[in-house]
């Protein structure tokens, strides 16, 4: 009986990987999002209201818009350079009518064990620790 019950366990968590390799697959042709996909702009209005929560000092404001996306550099997937790599600028509508400049990078294949895009971001005026460099330099 435990025997069986491990065999089904494995079944269904092989099932689900297989998936979800799968759906990244579909999703990456070695060419990132692009810059206005609503799952990055969603990522990052998430991962804004974390940082804004943990990171002392901070005003408690949310992301309620985006304008004037788009792309400014992009980098192809090639032989040299195996991973894809789009480099986006947009204007963030916060909650408390304020507007920021925001850089972002849409790293393909490289979210969580490889699977799905990674997205890292820097909103003007928010990077209290300088992990971007002075006024998001980095992500420019």
């Amino acid at each position: 009986m435990r025997r069986l019950l491990l065999t089904a366990a494995f079944a269904v968590t092989a099932t689900f990987w297989t998936g979800i390799a799968s759906a990244g697959a579909i999703l990456s042709d070695l060419e990132a999002r692009a810059c206005e996909d609503p799952y990055i702009l969603s990522t990052i209005v998430s991962r804004f209201r974390h940082q804004v929560k943990n990171v002392p000092h901070l005003p408690d404001v949310d992301i309620t818009d985006f304008g004037k996306i788009h792309q400014h550099r992009y980098l192809p997937y090639s032989e040299k350079w195996p991973i894809a790599r789009r480099y986006c600028g947009a204007t963030a509508e916060l909650s408390d009518g304020r507007r920021r400049t925001i850089w972002y990078l849409i790293e393909d294949g490289m979210g969580y064990a490889g699977i799905g895009d990674n997205v890292e971001f820097c909103v003007s005026g928010f990077d209290r620790w300088m992990v971007y460099n002075g006024r998001c330099r980095i992500l420019r």
